[in-house]
This record gives structure tokens, sequence and C-alpha cells, in this order.
């Protein structure tokens, strides 16, 4: 049968969406709206980026204020704009390696594959060019760039698009030592950098053992290989930090970072570089090397000036501490389920974010089971994410005792739903 529209959705099958489109019209703090007129919880927050919710009239008016001054200019070379200077400083300032500087990229993807060719280029100006082999995790998620789904952990993204670029390979999420071996394994002299989500999101919201994030970020140390921590998800409060990775005594060499940096109004990312990685790029010294890397859009001044706006919001109405004190609600709101038929487990309790697992034997039954349940709790007004074996939540920052009271009735209403249909 044709398509009724022209667009194509990631990540979807699109036979079964043609005529199942869910068109969101407008949203206002936690809630959106169909085109039905119908209101839903949004408690992916969009897709983990949404922290204070739709509809803020500060980005509009900071957007449109910018729109009137600078457009839009590129940053290459010698280019600034005041409100990519600006931005970098304040997000410099916040992060845990003072004097950190800020590689700015159109979104998360972006900065993950400058954090790739940053590590390698830092080795390579440092005199050890040998040092290539990048190291991810399984289940890990870090977008779908090129070097991204070479890092990423799960296979399905990398399945049937041909072969992944050499110098990567992936050890278990939860397994330090592992680390160490495959270091080992591969010699310290030619491994770059180790990729590390604090709490890996799209993978399924696996949270860290106790030490794990300690111990692998001595083991980088150690071996002198760069830690990255992809905070993509886990910043601007989704764990109740600025970064997400700060909730640790960790000291990353690189933080990539975007969805929230604003609020996911435009998209944006940035890659922040502690002084000891940047430090060779900025010497001013003749023949200093020089990072050949950039995105037409990095530092836009527009997704700049929304993302200083979207600063200001966290810090005017102290959003960022919610990703804390907001996980044990949001952990009692999901534990309800947890003796459910169908659910296997229920991962909740770092952060503002949780996972609601399906069983074994449900999956092995129905592979599309997730996809069932996601749209079951649609029907009860409430909006998740299927992701591999269950579904997800990371609700905005400013959700409240009432929508977390909609998001506990909904799962289990969902599931008698989902378990009546298997």
């Amino acid at each position: 049968m044709a398509a009724q529209h022209a667009l194509w959705h990631p990540f979807a099958d699109m036979g079964a969406v043609d005529g199942d489109r869910m068109v969101i019209t407008r949203g206002e703090g936690s809630y959106v709206w169909d085109d039905a007129g119908r209101r839903y919880f949004d408690a992916t927050a969009s897709l983990w980026y949404a922290n204070f919710g739709h509809g803020r009239p500060e980005i509009t008016e900071a957007v449109a204020k910018q729109l009137q001054t600078l457009d839009s200019y590129n940053l290459f070379g010698y280019n600034a704009n005041q409100p990519a200077i600006e931005l970098a400083d304040r997000v410099a300032a916040l992060a845990p390696e003072p004097g950190s500087k800020v590689f700015f990229g159109s979104g998360g993807g972006d900065v993950i594959d400058t954090a790739v060719k940053l590590a390698r280029a830092y080795f390579a100006h440092t005199g050890r060019p040998e040092k290539v082999h990048v190291i991810g995790r399984a289940q890990g998620y870090h977008g779908t760039h090129g070097f991204g789904t070479a890092v990423g952990g799960i296979p399905a993204n990398a399945a049937n698009v041909g072969p992944q670029p050499p110098d990567f390979s992936h050890v278990p999420y939860d397994d330090a030592a592992a680390l160490e071996a495959e270091i080992e394994r591969v010699g310290p002299a030619r491994v770059a950098a180790f990729f590390c989500e604090p709490v890996i999101g799209a993978g399924g919201v696996l949270l860290p053992p106790a030490g794990y994030l300690e111990e692998v970020a001595a083991t980088c140390r150690r071996h002198e290989v760069l830690f990255v921590a992809d905070c993509v998800i886990a910043a601007w409060g989704r764990l109740g930090t600025w970064f997400g990775i700060d909730r640790w005594p960790v000291r990353p060499d690189m933080i990539t970072t975007a969805k929230g940096i604003t609020g996911g109004t435009i998209p944006l990312g940035a890659l922040v570089v502690a002084p000891r990685v940047a430090e060779p790029f900025f010497t001013g010294a003749p023949g200093a090397p020089i990072f050949r890397h950039g995105a037409t859009y990095a530092g836009h001044p527009v997704a700049c000036a929304a993302g200083l706006a979207t600063l200001d919001i966290y810090e005017r109405d102290g959003l960022i501490p919610r990703g804390r004190e907001l996980e044990k609600p949001l952990a009692d709101a999901v534990s309800g389920v947890s003796g459910h038929e169908l659910v296997a487990e229920v991962r909740a309790g770092l952060g503002f974010l949780a996972a609601v697992e399906l069983t074994a034997e449900v999956m092995d039954a129905d592979p599309g089971a997730p996809v069932k349940l996601q749209r079951a709790c649609r029907d009860e007004g409430v909006i998740v994410r299927n992701l591999g074996r269950g579904v997800a939540v990371s609700p905005p920052l400013v959700a409240a005792e009432p929508e977390l009271d909609l998001l506990a009735a909904a799962l289990p209403k969902a599931l008698d739903r989902l378990a009546a249909q298997m």
C-alpha cells in the first residue's frame, strides 16, 4: 500500500506507522496534545530532552530577539558570535575541570564523533599516533553517526549497514575488570579512549554498579586512555547535577552533552574538553596543531541564544537538583508493577529516569510486545518509550505528584491490556 505521507520516521516500522501516526500539535509544561485534541503526560520528555517541559516563553523571546540581530553565521576560523562565546564560557564554568574548553555541534551525534576524532588527534599531536583504538560498552548508545554507531553496543543499530570501522571494541557494561582486560588485550599503547554513559539510557536504563565509574576512570588514567563521559542524556538535571557524571568523584577528559542544553527547543550539542586535552591546540605557537573538524551549524547564534535562556531557567527555577530529588518518587511510581506477571525487572532509583523490562517468556512469545505496551500506555494518556525488552520513562523535571500518579496508574492498566492481548 502506498504511503499516505512522505515523512520517514527514525527507528520506525513505516508500514505500521503509516495510518497510525500520533501527530503532536502543541505542548505545555509536562503535557502534549495530539491533532485529535487529546492530552498526554509526556513521560519521556519527548526524547530525554524536554527537561523543563514545553512552551517556555523565555526561549521564544530569546530566539526571536536573536533572529532580529544575527540570524546565523559560522564559527570557522576566526569567526565568532556573542551567544556562542557566552554559552561556551557558562558551560565551561560549570564543568568538573576548571579551564575546560567547549566545542559545539548540532547535536549529540555530532559531539560523539567529535570526541572520537579529538581523542585520536590529541594523541597524534602529542607523539602517540598509534593510539587510535576506542572501547565502548555493551548496550551503550552513542548516537547514529559513523563513529557513534561503531562505539555503541546495541547490535541491532549496526546491522545491515555494512562493516563498521576498525579499531573499535566493546566490554560488558557492568564489569570494570573487563575494561582493564580489554586494554591489556589491545595494548595500552594503542587505546585512545573509553566511552561511558553514567547511566545507560537508550540501551535500557542500566544503572552502574557501586564503584564502577570510579574504577573505570582510574583504569583509564592508569593506562593513559581518555575517559569520555557520554552525558547527552545524563546532563542538565536528569541525574540531579549539571552534567550527570559530576555526581561521582571522577574527572572525565571529555564530556559529551546535548538534548537538555536547550531543553530540546533547538538542536545543539557541546563537547566539554578538559584542559589537559585541549592544551596542545591552544598554545598559539607557530605550527601548533589545528583540529580540522566542525559542523556547519556549530555554535549557531540562535541555538546558543536558546541555550543561554535555558541555563537561566535551570538556575532561576532550581531545576537541576530535581533529578535527584524526584528519583525516589519516580521509583515509587513504577515499582507498583514489579510483581506483575509480565514484568521481569523495574530499574529506577538513580536520577529521573526508569525502565520496566518484560519477561523473557513475553519477549519470546511476541518480540513486538514493548511497542504494544507503549501503545497501551498511550491509550491511558501517558507517553512512554519502547526500548529493547520493555519501556522507559524520563519525565520533565517540572513533573510533580499528579503526573507521577498518572504514570503509576497507567502502567498496570497497560500491562493488563498487554496480558489480555497475549
